[in-house]
């Protein structure tokens, strides 16, 4: 099943890429969200994690996007409402690492970039684990049966320093009219089309 959607699919990279001007990826055409897990997958950046009593906030440089991850006892929903960023909840399972279940992803979004589909039934487990003080290990794992053998780690242990409290985040935001302006520099006919292979707003490396 995953291979017959993803043919549907013409990513701007990996190894499926197609050229810019024929990618067909909804968060690059139209600036539709990421959903998860791909905004912890493509362009995860500065990140911001605050908790309070009842819940973990996620702010994400890229696209200025917010989640909250309820860590009050609740359960993620048994038939969710689809959403771009589905229905998060998890718990503190010691004193230095959070987990959370997001369940009921729009089937609008991709996993990544290369153009990997999910299902409505994709569960997502993120892992938020303290090494130290300055350390945080983020593992994020993508279980969905009815499109792939067995669950799999899309990032494992992945390390993410601490900053100084006084870091001013830049804004990243997906810009239909820079998208424009792109287009008629680079002569790809309708310049109102918002199809630019995601290059402008890709800021260089760090």
């Amino acid at each position: 099943m995953a291979l017959e959607k993803m043919k549907t699919y013409k990513p701007g990279n990996g190894a499926r890429e197609v050229p810019a001007q024929e990618d067909n990826d909804p968060a690059v055409i139209y600036c539709d969200p990421q959903g998860i897990p791909r905004q912890d997958l493509y362009e995860l950046r500065t990140t911001q994690i605050l908790q309070t009593p009842r819940s973990v906030v996620i702010l994400y440089q890229f696209s200025k996007i917010w989640r909250v991850l309820w860590a009050d006892g609740r359960e993620v929903p048994k038939n969710p409402e689809p959403k771009w960023f589905g229905s998060s909840a998890g718990k503190w399972v010691d004193d230095y690492t959070y987990v959370a279940e997001t369940v009921g992803v729009d089937e609008r979004t991709w996993l990544d970039k290369a153009g990997r589909p999910h299902s409505a039934d994709m569960r997502v487990e993120e892992t938020f684990h303290r090494v130290n003080r300055d350390l945080l290990e983020f593992t994020v794992t993508i279980n969905d049966p009815k499109m792939y053998a067995r669950p799999w780690n899309a990032l494992d242990k992945f390390p993410m320093k601490l900053l100084p409290p006084e870091t001013d985040v830049d804004e990243m935001m997906c810009s239909v009219s820079e998208f424009m302006q792109f287009n008629k520099a680079m002569g790809w006919g309708d310049p109102t089309a918002t199809n630019t292979g995601g290059i402008v707003y890709d800021p260089p490396s760090r």
